[in-house]
């Protein structure tokens, strides 16, 4: 779980957040690099999660809650 990586500091937030950036900029599948060589699919996380698909599509979700969702995903994903 990419949470046990932040958790133990092997990730710092910083690198969260750029996945988050690099998500939120280009949703389309594809592997992004970050912290100490780890790589993810952001939007295989966003898609393992149904809920939170479905809020960040609502026209009432602003950037912030946005990128806390996104935020969510990646750090569940297994």
């Amino acid at each position: 779980m990419t949470l046990d990586l932040f958790t133990t500091l092997h990730i710092v937030d910083d690198d969260v957040s750029a996945v988050v950036d690099a998500y939120l900029a280009d949703p389309s599948p594809r592997s992004v690099t970050f912290g100490e060589g780890y790589r993810i699919n952001p939007a295989a996380a966003m898609a393992s999660h149904p809920f939170t698909r479905t809020l960040i599509g609502q026209p009432w979700a602003d950037a912030g809650l946005r990128r806390a969702v996104v935020r969510a995903a990646i750090l569940r994903l297994t």
